[in-house]
């Protein structure tokens, strides 16, 4: 069993690897109990073999700043959502654009629903900096909850941030006490979806709730109410599919039902979209909207025609409503070739792109080598839940990333004492 180095690192202490039979066992278990079915991409693991310690200090530093950013990006999508201008502004597909201004969305959806949001954290040499919040259909609920309840077990006396899939379920229980008919709805043809929504259903069913996976198109709406093609009614939905995807679908799908915020309830509703893009801070700044914990965490964003040729090293390009780390544009770290098509790209279709001030991430400095995390907090219902880490060889996180088990020290410092030498901190 691994030691925890009493040398702290930053925010987080350094934690030896666990062994190659302990990591063998650890990714049966995520394989066959939570539904991991793709731990490697190519030759590469995806579950990274150490564990990531914050220090207690940081968790609660980091859980109030994304409860904080929360409430606050909650209370500015009520407000763009009301501006058609502002709507303007994010890059949205006109037909979802239109859609959610037709049905009088809100950033909520109907009574009984409730929101879960993730915003990546990384850690600089100027403090955390936060370069997105995934308010629309966050992922990570495997390996947040199962990866770091299994890693754990290899840690004496260090603990999960949390349990987001657990906070998930007891967001459910509140809306429906005496249990309810959840539908989890998803892109049925992705296994990487597919296994998100067997395992929240496992969840689910083991606290007495009815799941239902289908897909988006795989609905029938009376009066704006969702049902099962069989006519059976679902009392809540949970939408693994992104919005700017519902539009796809057809009008005979019936997809705008979606946006109806007198309709069933779900999490998360379409009006999520607002935040999740990238030019939200546009929006925001349109409408003269002050975010006090967001404007102090969120690098400064821009329209790319509001960037100089010349200062584009200085900064990040973005799609609009990109996830996984797509077509991200960082000198330096995107590919010289990939780099050109995306500066391309986003000079002809700049409204649907984003051009964020980069900044320096510092290392995580492992017995494994130098690795750049993304500390994703989870905040369900207003409150933190958890953590989906991930780590890459270079400041960029995208699919090619692993997943990292992120734990909170031991309440004893005397229990992680270890007699590893101090590893020489690499520069940013």
């Amino acid at each position: 069993m691994p030691t925890l180095a009493s040398q702290i690192d930053g925010p987080w202490l350094r934690g030896e690897a666990i062994s190659a039979e302990a990591a063998r066992v650890v990714r049966e278990a995520m394989i066959f109990e939570h539904c991991k079915w793709d731990p490697q991409v190519g030759d590469v693991p995806v579950l990274h073999p150490a564990a990531l310690i914050l220090r207690r200090e940081t968790w609660n530093e980091l859980a109030q700043l994304a409860e904080n950013m929360d409430a606050e990006i909650r209370e500015a999508e009520r407000a763009i959502l009301a501006s058609p201008a502002a709507l303007r502004e994010l890059g949205l597909p006109w037909s979802l654009r239109r859609a959610l201004v037709s049905a009088g969305a809100t950033s909520s959806a109907a009574d009984g629903s409730f929101r879960v949001s993730r915003f990546d954290f990384h850690h600089t040499g100027e403090g955390w900096r936060v370069s997105e919040v995934n308010s629309d259909v966050p992922g990570g609920y495997i390996e947040s909850s199962g990866f770091a309840a299994e890693m754990a077990a290899h840690y004496p006396s260090a603990t999960p941030t949390g349990d987001p899939a657990a906070a998930l379920v007891a967001a459910l229980r509140a809306a429906h006490p005496t249990g309810a008919r959840v539908g989890l709805v998803h892109a049925t043809a992705y296994t990487d979806d597919r296994q998100v929504m067997v395992f929240l259903s496992r969840r689910l069913t083991a606290a007495g709730f009815e799941t239902v996976l289908l897909a988006p198109d795989s609905l029938r709406w009376r009066n704006g109410r969702a049902e099962t093609l069989d006519g059976g009614a679902l009392d809540h939905l949970f939408r693994f599919f992104p919005a700017e995807w519902l539009p796809n679908l057809g009008w005979r799908s019936g997809w705008k039902n979606f946006t109806r915020p007198d309709g069933t309830p779900q999490a998360n509703p379409p009006s999520a979209i607002v935040s999740q893009s990238k030019r939200f801070p546009l929006a925001c700044r349109r409408l003269g909207l002050r975010l006090p914990t967001w404007d102090a965490l969120v690098p400064e964003t821009r329209d790319p025609r509001q960037v100089q040729a010349a200062e584009l090293d200085a900064w990040v390009l973005k799609p609009a409503l990109g996830r996984v780390g797509e077509d991200i544009g960082i000198a330096g770290a995107t590919g010289p070739r990939e780099l050109v098509k995306i500066r391309r790209a986003a000079r002809r279709h700049a409204p649907h792109w984003a051009a964020q001030r980069r900044f320096s991430a510092l290392p995580w400095n492992t017995d494994r080598g130098v690795f750049f995390p993304c500390i994703g907090v989870y905040v369900v219902n207003g409150l933190a839940a958890g953590v989906y880490g991930r780590v890459a060889p270079r400041p960029l996180i995208d699919s090619h990333a692993q997943d990292v088990a992120v734990l909170l020290e031991p309440t004893s410092p005397a229990s992680h004492v270890s007699a590893e030498a101090p590893v020489e901190n690499f520069p940013p």
